[in-house]
């Protein structure tokens, strides 16, 4: 443990004036004119910092003056008490800036899936200092992470204003939330199965298919999906006996031909064999994608991060303006019309 009473009592002044001294070649004149001082009270430094230390620094018996044993030991360790402190200045101003740090996030199948790869390659170049530490964690998870200062931001899906449920930003007044992409829902189905043939789905025809969808308290989300099927005049047939919330577990479930899957269309980025993908007919539901915050969390670290989302968003969106055919599917097996 450190003697913090007796290191107090030492100046820093006096450790540098020391240094000063021995890069003089133990000349206290060329020391105290490099300082720009006079030699006088360079001497009265010095001895006050041999009174303190209870040593001798130096032999003033011997010309030219010489080092004692006990002030060579003090100037190893000086010099590497020095560089810490040099460098513990130059961090703290990094750090200051946002260029080191360390940062924790939570994440979700909806963002990893989509702009995630772009978003830490770019923040990696521009902060490599920056410690980054990703969590895996459902929606209620997030939220209660950000509450107890455990990750600095999450990446939620959040509801449109034109929602019947509560929205996030509602319900948790202390966090700030900025939308920074749409992802559209759609059908993954088994390409095997006869609905694989058509060019789109109408959503009545969902209504025998058993259906795989994430928990609702985890993925809240999917409230919005089942409030349609009422509307639609029917009760969707949710696969009961599997909980998976992440994409590349659903879609093996529908390669195995356990149900139909309803998902955000950036899953085919995944290209998993023995599904297709499918747009819902007359549906427009989206999946608003948004990254979360607490209000009073001004951290460098946190805010160069939150401009690197917001970079990476917009050139996201440009891109998708660029595309001919933005209702069109990419992946999955060409359809067939069927009449």
């Amino acid at each position: 443990m450190l003697n913090l009473q007796q290191l107090s009592q030492v100046e820093l002044r006096q450790i540098c004036y020391f240094l000063a001294v021995i890069e003089a070649d133990n000349n206290f004149s060329r020391a105290a004119e490099r300082l720009q001082i006079e030699q006088p009270p360079l001497s009265q430094r010095i001895r006050a910092l041999e009174k303190m230390l209870k040593v001798e620094l130096f032999d003033r018996k011997r010309r030219p003056l010489q080092l004692t044993d006990a002030g060579r030991v003090f100037l190893e360790e000086a010099q590497l008490v020095l560089t810490h402190l040099d460098r513990a200045i130059v961090k703290a101003q990094e750090a200051d800036r946002g260029e080191r740090g360390w940062l924790a996030v939570g994440i979700s199948s909806s963002i990893t899936n989509t702009i995630l790869p772009d978003l830490l390659r770019e923040f990696r170049r521009r902060r490599p200092g920056v410690e980054l530490e990703l969590r895996e964690l459902t929606v209620p998870e997030q939220i209660q992470e950000l509450r107890d200062r455990r990750i600095h931001a999450a990446f939620e899906t959040i509801l449109n204003p034109h929602s019947r449920y509560p929205s996030l930003q509602a319900l948790e007044p202390n966090l700030q939330f900025l939308p920074i992409l749409d992802d559209p829902l759609i059908v993954v189905i088994p390409e095997n199965h006869p609905l694989a043939t058509h060019a789109q789905i109408p959503l009545q025809t969902l209504m025998n298919e058993p259906l795989i969808l994430p928990p609702l308290e985890a993925v809240p989300f999917y409230q919005e999906f089942v409030h349609l099927c009422h509307q639609a005049g029917f009760h969707p047939k949710i696969v009961q006996n599997i909980k998976a919330t992440w994409a590349i577990n659903i879609l093996s479930l529908v390669a195995g031909e356990v149900g139909l899957a309803i998902l955000p269309s950036s899953v085919q980025t995944l290209q998993r064999k023995g599904v297709v993908y499918r747009m819902i007919e007359g549906v427009n539901l989206i999946k608003r994608i948004a990254i979360v915050w607490r209000n009073n969390d001004s951290s460098p670290v946190l805010q160069e991060f939150l401009q690197v989302v917001k970079d990476i968003a917009a050139l996201t969106q440009a891109k998708e303006v660029e595309k001919e055919q933005p209702g069109c599917l990419s992946r999955g097996k060409s359809p067939t019309t069927k009449n």
